[in-house]
């Protein structure tokens, strides 16, 4: 099952965004989506579960969890824009949510993929938004298979070329 990642879109979904998403089969988003028509394009690509980001307003608040968790081909996800712990850590996200195997987040628009106890796959994707702190767009692909562990990817999002 391959998953495509995004976050911190803040209302601007970039046409690569199409391009790199073309084959997944799942979306998660990490939160601050911006105006609700923009799920409604994820969700022209694939299901999305998404979650809403301290920016969101009431309509996404009320649409929306804090919080998201699913499991997807076997694998527990947690799913959060990680604004309500401050800046937060791998290790601070993999404390809150003990039970996830994966966990996506987005807030501080800084790309992340590491492993927490070995176990714990913890992805920020970027900010997929407006450029901020100097950082390239960037989202994120997991592959998962049962019994292996996830594999995943940063893709940062450079222009289409003519």
């Amino acid at each position: 099952m391959r998953i495509g990642v995004i976050a911190d879109t803040h209302g601007l979904l970039r046409p690569e965004v199409f391009e790199v998403f073309r084959e997944v089969d799942h979306i998660l988003h990490g939160g601050d989506v911006g105006p609700p028509h923009l799920l409604t394009e994820l969700e022209a690509i694939a299901p999305v579960t998404a979650v809403f980001g301290n920016t969101d307003g009431p309509e996404l608040r009320r649409r929306l969890p804090r919080v998201a968790t699913l499991e997807l081909d076997g694998f527990e996800i947690a799913v959060t824009h990680g604004d309500q712990f401050g800046s937060p850590t791998p290790e601070t996200l993999q404390a809150a949510f003990p039970r996830a195997e994966i966990i996506v987040y987005g807030h501080t628009h800084r790309p992340l993929l590491t492993l927490v106890d070995v176990v714990v796959t913890v992805m920020n994707p970027g900010g997929a938004g407006a450029r901020r702190f100097s950082l390239p767009p960037s989202v994120g692909i997991l592959e998962l298979e049962p019994g292996i562990p996830p594999r995943g990817r940063l893709v940062p999002l450079l222009p289409l070329s003519p």
